[in-house]
């Protein structure tokens, strides 16, 4: 069973956290910039037997109060994360984050690396191509919808694979329309503006990096960067996914997933803290 639990930051910020499983090592998930944290419901589901699971709802998107957009950032983003793990009680944790979200895993590595017990990247990247122009067409579309549920019925259609099932449009919708404008043009500004390939040789932890086969967001050759770029990083394809691939197939995404954390607990690595 799914609960949820409301929080707020040392800055003001109003998130959440969707929890699952009462034992065993801490798994804590963080959504993409179009998502909330229920895009994570399958996993906190399949995996609550084994894991303390917490799917972490970024401020901005859809908690009781907007935060000022200003609070909108990745070191933001990255404190919401440790929140949550702090009123948890959660010392080290495997980290997995999807697109926006394994933006916030890089800089996450950089505030508390020694925390971080594996880190899974999904649909993600370390630095993304024409970045400015990237969050400019995207700020301008949103602002010509004039509310995000309409936006979005035409960013699914690029988000989603022609054939998805018509219950990943309702959920990408739905999703996008809890956010205000302001909120989402800040958390796009975050999304695409980092630069985090400095860091990638730098990680550590386990690596899992996940990408849909179809994504045309974030392509494999983004994920073949970050995985290429850390020794030992295990990299996975999910057949027939787009980006977002653990909502798209989140079977074969679980079983990806749960043997990487399982191998990663039985090996008991120690993490160093990042290099400074």
């Amino acid at each position: 069973m799914i609960q949820t639990r409301w929080l707020t930051t040392a800055d003001g910020a109003a998130i959440g956290a969707r929890i699952s499983g009462d034992h065993g090592p801490a798994v804590i998930f963080v959504h993409g910039v179009g998502s909330t944290a229920a895009i994570w419901d399958d996993q906190l589901n399949a995996l609550a037997s084994k894991y303390r699971c917490f799917a972490v709802e970024l401020r901005g998107n859809g908690a009781a109060k907007d935060p000022d957009p200003s609070l909108i950032t990745r070191t933001g983003y990255a404190h919401d994360v440790l929140t949550v793990a702090q009123a948890a009680s959660v010392d080290r944790f495997h980290f997995v984050g999807c697109s926006l979200g394994g933006v916030v895993g890089f800089e996450l590595w950089r505030q508390a690396g020694g925390r971080i017990a594996s880190l899974t990247f999904v649909d993600s990247f370390a630095a993304y191509p024409n970045a400015e122009q990237t969050a400019k067409s995207i700020i301008e579309a949103a602002t010509a919808a004039g509310n995000l549920r309409d936006f979005a019925k035409a960013r699914a259609a690029r988000v989603l694979a022609p054939n998805a099932p018509q219950k990943r449009y309702t959920e990408t919708i739905d999703q996008y329309a809890v956010k205000s404008i302001p909120c989402y043009v800040a958390a796009t500004k975050a999304t695409w503006s980092g630069d985090y390939r400095a860091d990638v040789p730098k990680i550590t932890a386990p690596v899992l990096v996940v990408c849909g086969e179809l994504d045309p967001i974030a392509p494999l050759a983004l994920s073949k960067e970050i995985a290429d770029g850390i020794p030992g990083a295990k990299l996975a394809v999910i057949p027939d996914a787009n980006h977002v691939c653990n909502a798209d197939a989140p079977e074969r995404f679980n079983a990806v997933l749960a043997a990487f954390l399982d191998d990663a607990v039985a090996a008991g690595v120690n993490v160093k803290p990042p290099a400074a």
